[in-house]
């Protein structure tokens, strides 16, 4: 256990709410870990080469290319879509109160406290707003993001670093 000076356990604190921006910042890391951008892509491109081959065959129908396009969007919005409805889920919440520290991370809401020991997970990435922590299960169902505009001050953020990487991998 990593004490400071003065014999207590280093901490590093968070507050905030979450937004779409974090959940979403979330939803892409963990379809990037698990290769889902790649078939999210595929498809998205599939159905618009299907969409351009409709309009460019003679006596195509409109419903048939404007399917086509729907299908297209929809596929692309998919994690936007997840992280809409993931905030819908916690926003009701209100503020998160999140301590990261030797044992894990503990949050804070008026209505629940979550421990969470670092052995839930896999690793983290860190991205320029955000930092993700993945769950150890196969499918990664769990993510934990934790927005660096939550810390006290930009600073803290290489603290929150350092605390992860003494618990888990970069991945």
């Amino acid at each position: 256990m990593e004490l400071q000076q003065d014999g207590t356990q280093e901490t590093v604190e968070l507050v905030y709410r979450p937004t779409r921006a974090d959940i979403l910042a979330g939803v892409l890391v963990r379809e990037r870990r698990r290769h889902l951008h790649l078939v999210r892509w595929g498809f998205t491109g599939l159905f618009a080469v299907a969409a351009a081959l409709v309009v460019a065959a003679q006596g195509s129908s409109s419903p048939s290319w404007v399917t086509a396009v729907l299908c297209a969007a929809l596929i692309w919005s998919i994690p936007h879509l997840q992280a809409h409805h993931v905030v819908r889920t916690v926003s009701w919440q209100g503020e998160y109160r999140t301590s990261v520290n030797e044992t894990g991370i503990a949050t804070d809401t008026v209505h629940t406290t979550l421990l969470q020991r670092w052995s839930v997970f896999r690793g983290f990435r860190e991205t320029r707003d955000h930092v993700v922590l993945l769950s150890r299960d196969p499918n990664i169902l769990l993510v934990e993001v934790l927005p660096k505009r939550g810390l006290h001050a930009p600073e803290e953020a290489e603290r929150l670093v350092a605390v992860l990487s003494r618990h888990l991998p970069r991945v």
